[in-house]
Formats: structure tokens, sequence, C-alpha cells
């Protein structure tokens, strides 16, 4: 038997980084779960070269409650990293690593916890779901839940591992983001009648999305949320090599993200409207979440955690594409979104072992 920690090195030594193939991660998992007859499935994305993964511990005929995690992490390069990203190092209780936190601990807790699970008399199973390219704005976990039907009965619920200091959460905003791509003529800047300005091709659609965004923060409201209205930006714009030379490519990204009720594409059509002329990819998109606070799966995660339901948090999970599946969902797992996405990552070992508790008590509630 694995423990957490070492499970979580293993983990973090795959440099599983969004977008890339994950079949070597992938591979372990796989083997590690059949080493306890645990049979898992692969559920192929369209690129390729990666995977989802299903598995489910106890009878599949049943209802029961989904772990949900992606193998994915954001790249490393931040050069504030004191060692090898991909290689968890310990200070003090801090298990430092790429994914750490965001969101091998979870993925790790869940799988120490398969011996134990297996052993027990579960009345109810419970799955193991592990995403793709979640970073990337949840692709992968479509796939997986287009597949579930055919792998279990309908779930109870679904718990997702992003951390939140073990605090079940109720709601995030939506999030829908897109590219666009401008052509030009290159030419000498002298002679901007004998070229074409592929930045200045952006600059409608650009000044839509700038005048969207203010006009957002006249609209409605969720008090949940900071901030309490639906938010647009332009994250990147590339283009040009140099001050005397005229562009002849360009590009721009920008996102939305929604409270409840408000589609987050829907928040871009002002800027796709303006994007004459323009290439327009869609880059992500997945909707809100909304838990009802009464809901039987809030009342089983506060019972479990001992924690009062939080209302909302700012980022976004597949917490709500689970919801859109017909699959009731909650965020909860160990450390804190604050240490995500940094340069030396970390989770504690007492948060590693809380977690593993909290899916403990969640199978020994499922037992008769």
């Amino acid at each position: 038997m694995s423990s957490p920690t070492d499970l979580l090195a293993r983990l973090v030594g795959f440099p599983s980084v969004v977008g890339g193939p994950n079949g070597a991660i992938i591979a372990f998992v796989q083997d590690y779960l059949r080493g306890y007859g645990v049979e898992p499935a692969l559920i192929p994305g369209p690129e390729g070269d990666r995977w989802n993964l299903f598995a489910t511990i106890g009878d599949p005929s049943r209802a029961g409650y989904v772990l949900s995690g992606h193998l994915d992490v954001v790249p490393a390069g931040e050069p504030g990293w004191q060692g090898d990203p991909f290689m968890l190092r310990s200070h003090g209780d801090r298990l430092i690593g790429r994914g750490a936190c965001d969101m091998k601990g979870f993925v790790a807790a869940a799988l120490a916890m398969v011996p134990e699970l297996a052993a027990m008399p579960l009345s109810a199973p419970i799955h193991i779901a592990l995403s793709y390219d979640e970073e990337a704005g949840c692709r992968g976990v479509p796939h997986l839940l287009a597949a579930l039907p055919g792998l279990c009965a309908p779930p109870l619920g679904a718990i997702i591992g992003e951390p939140s200091g073990l605090v079940p959460v109720l709601a995030h905003k939506g999030k829908a983001a897109l590219r666009l791509a401008a052509s030009g003529v290159a030419g000498h800047s002298s002679r901007p009648d004998l070229g074409v300005n592929a930045i200045h091709a952006l600059l409608p659609a650009l000044n839509a999305a700038a005048a969207q965004a203010v006009v957002l923060q006249s609209g409605p409201r969720d008090a949940r949320f900071a901030p309490p209205w639906s938010s647009l930006q332009i994250g990147t714009v590339t283009g040009g090599q140099a001050v005397n030379i005229i562009p002849d490519h360009a590009e721009a990204q920008i996102e939305a993200r929604a409270i409840q009720g408000v589609d987050p594409k829907a928040i871009l059509a002002p800027v796709v409207a303006a994007a004459q002329g323009l290439a327009v990819d869609w880059l992500s998109s997945y909707p809100a979440l909304a838990l009802d606070p009464d809901h039987p799966l809030a009342r089983l995660m506060a019972d479990l955690t001992g924690a009062t339901p939080l209302g909302a948090v700012s980022y976004g999970t597949e917490a709500g594409l689970y919801q859109g599946a017909g699959i009731p969902a909650i965020i909860c797992g160990p450390g804190d979104i604050a240490r995500a996405h940094r340069p030396e990552e970390y989770l504690t070992t007492g948060e590693l072992d809380d977690c593993c508790a909290l899916i403990r008590r969640l199978g020994q509630g499922l037992c008769p």
C-alpha cells in the first residue's frame, strides 16, 4: 500500500502540462488501480494523445458518488522555483511541486484510499474520475461525461477536489474564452497604402470588448461573488515584428466570466459581432455552478467536513459541467487556491492526511 505522500511524489513526477500528452500518468494510475482489483475505463479525447480515466469501487449499477480531479497542471516556467518543479520536495510540513495543490494532492488522497475503500462493504459505489486539459477550459471532462451513462448508474453527486481548504463550495462563475486572428499584408511602414495592418484590423473587436467590460459592471449582480458582476477582459494581444514593418498577423485572446443565470458566450456576442473579417476560434466554455444549500449533497459534505459550505468562489472548475450533465456537484479539496499557479506551490502533509480522512468518512458513511 502506497502512502499519500509517495503517491503525490509519483504524480508530481509526471510533467503532465496542459495541452500535452498524458499517456504516462494515465498508465501509472491505471496500473495502480489494477493492483487493487479495480479496472478503470479510459475515455480518449479527439486529440489522440490524451485520455480521461474513470474507475468504480463498488457496484456500478447503484447510484454513488464521484471523486473528480484533473491530472494536468499549468506550466512551471516561473523563475521563483527553488528546485525541480516536477520533483516533489519536502520543507517542514510542506510538500512542494507543480500540481501538489492544484490538484494532484486530491488525486493522491483518492488513490491512497482505494485499498481501504475496496475492503469496505459499500452500499453505494465511489467513483474516481480523472480528466485532462482542465487548465485549458475543462476540455477533457465533456468526453468523460458523455461516456458516463455506459459506465455507471446516474451518480448522486460529484465532489470536485479543487483547493478549497476542505470547505465545501456551492457556486462558481461560468467562463468562455475565444481567440481572434487577423491577417494582413506586410510592407514598409513608410508605405501603409501598400500593406494591410493586421493589428489595426483587431481594433473594432478590442474596442467592443473594452466597452462590454464597462457595461457588465452595471448588469445583473450576485453578491456571493467578487466582483459581484459578470466580467470580461482582453488577456493577450500579439502581432508585429518591428515598429517599421506593417504587421501581417495579429491575435488576441478574450475571456468572459459569468454569474449564475448569465451565458458566458452571450457576454462575448458584441465582440464577435465586431470581429468582421477576423477568424474567431472558441477556446473554452463551461457553465456556472450553483448548488442549493439545502441539497442533500451540500448537507452530506457539511456533515463530513464539519464546515458550513461557502457560498461561492471566483475561480472556475469542472463542477458546472457535471451539474449541466444532471449530476449535482460541489467543490471540496485540500489546500489553498492562492498557492496554485505560483512557484513553490505546495500542499501540507496535514492537508493531505485530512483529505484522506474525509474520503474515508465518505466510504464509512456508505457502509450498512
